[in-house]
């Protein structure tokens, strides 16, 4: 396996863009700002797998929840997919910004969640790309993810709610 770097995302608000890993800057079809939060949608153009977006960054708990809307023949089972990231905000610009820490979870509600990417973090952590507190934060993040997630039977929106979270999103009425 290639070790990569974390890879670096820039949310930029005010200009209604979002930076991608790899220095493209994408228009944003919706941003939505709250108090837990900040919310995107944009369309993907180019990607054979998916051809939309809507992303919530939870700074607190170190969360980028997400739902792609995938192409015919590129469906998943998944509703939600979930990454560990850092986040900062920048208030004066108005621009979020992102570090995955590799590790992602797999939520298929009222069913499963499953932790992938766990040999890319520990891969990372021993080339000395993350820190031993960076990767130590990612994994406590992510199973004490997991852990709230069981306890509230796979259901992303009443852990959520129980921490005064409340994600909207266009696909899924039901799991506002």
């Amino acid at each position: 396996m290639a070790v990569h770097p974390p890879k670096h995302e820039r949310f930029d608000v005010d200009a209604m863009t979002n930076t991608d890993p790899k220095g493209t800057v994408r228009p944003v079809q919706e941003y939505r700002v709250e108090p837990f939060g900040l919310y995107l949608a944009r369309p993907v153009p180019g990607r054979a797998q998916f051809h939309y977006l809507e992303s919530w960054l939870l700074p607190e708990l170190g969360l980028r929840v997400s739902d792609f809307w995938f192409n015919p023949g590129h469906e998943r089972d998944q509703d939600f997919y979930l990454d560990i990231v850092a986040v900062e905000v920048d208030t004066h610009d108005r621009a979020w910004h992102t570090t995955d820490l590799y590790l992602d979870l797999v939520l298929r509600c009222h069913r499963e969640v499953r932790v992938v990417d766990t040999d890319e973090l520990l891969a990372a952590t021993a080339a000395g790309l993350v820190s031993q507190r960076q990767a130590t934060w990612a994994l406590d993040t992510a199973f004490g993810t997991v852990d709230s997630l069981a306890r509230h039977g796979y259901d992303l929106a009443a852990w959520l709610a129980t921490l005064g979270v409340r994600l909207h999103w266009k696909r899924h009425p039901e799991a506002d």
